[in-house]
């Protein structure tokens, strides 16, 4: 199956591309951008993550689509939306997620993909739900989470599963957004490309 290939307003969300993989790479060996994880990735974990990642458009035309600034920046990270890799609480959901290099915060990217992301889901994508998880000092995720209309919801907070117990990064809040709440945009926040 080929992933859709969306435009926003300054942006294009795409499958994964092989030269992608070296700038991932960089993006995940930088300290600050994988602060609320609990290391760096070496280049081989990278690639692993690369490949899960890129593979989701392999079951679904969506994913975590890699996010391109046209013109500027090939390959700026990734948002997207895909079914949750572990075990219960949140297993056989759909959840929307981001990572970005550290020259795309703050610009609002992060949002605006992840609008095009959530439209994109509940419309052709034909969700019922979209989760998130995130550590609870990740205030900047969890802005973004706020502003796209996700809530968090309090009694499904829970310990990560692929974080060792006692880690300090372990606890997660949950949050999510089902299509019966969620406001479509008066505009689509994307143009499909194929």
């Amino acid at each position: 199956m080929t992933g859709a290939i969306l435009r926003t307003e300054r942006l294009i969300l795409r499958p994964w591309r092989d030269t992608d993989r070296e700038p991932f790479a960089a993006l995940n060996a930088d300290p600050e951008v994988r602060r609320y994880f609990p290391t760096v990735q070496t280049r081989a974990e990278s690639d692993a993550s690369a490949d899960f990642l890129s593979g989701q458009f392999a079951i679904s035309e969506y994913g975590p689509w890699a996010v391109e600034v046209p013109g500027q920046i090939p390959f700026a990270g990734f948002v997207g939306i895909w079914r949750v890799a572990f075990d219960e609480p949140a297993s056989a959901r759909v959840e929307i997620g981001w990572r970005l290099g550290r020259a795309c915060w703050g610009r609002g990217y992060a949002t605006e993909a992840a609008r095009a992301a959530l439209a994109f889901g509940f419309g052709p994508g034909g969700l019922d739900e979209i989760v998130a998880f995130v550590v609870p000092a990740n205030r900047a995720s969890r802005a973004v989470m706020d502003r796209i209309g996700l809530r968090q919801d309090p009694d499904g907070d829970f310990d990560h599963p692929r974080v060792t117990e006692g880690h300090p990064l372990r606890r997660h809040h949950l949050y999510r957004l089902r299509r019966a709440e969620w406001t479509p945009p008066a505009k689509s926040p994307y143009t499909r490309q194929g």
